[in-house]
């Protein structure tokens, strides 16, 4: 289910178990390719431009900050959404 994590070039091995580092976009995204398709996960603008670690497991996703360690996102992707809310309905 999970194809790669964006940002990351060459790294295109089907896999259950990822992690990755990236930077939160200005209106406080992360990107995540997930089944073929972009996810966008929300942290918040208080966190653009923020570096963040992602703890990929199958459908399960939390998402770390960098430095402190703080759990900033703990979610489940609802593959048929592609933003991922930080409050879903």
């Amino acid at each position: 289910m999970l194809d790669h994590v964006e940002g990351t070039p060459g790294h295109h091995c089907p896999v259950h178990r990822e992690t990755d580092t990236c930077r939160g976009d200005k209106s406080g995204t992360v990107t995540l390719r997930v089944a073929g398709k972009l996810r966008h996960i929300g942290i918040g603008r208080t966190h653009s431009r923020t570096h963040v670690i992602l703890l990929i497991h199958d459908l399960d996703v939390r998402v770390v900050h960098a430095i402190t360690g703080e759990l900033l996102r703990e979610l489940t992707i609802d593959i048929t959404r592609d933003y991922q809310p930080r409050t879903p309905k």
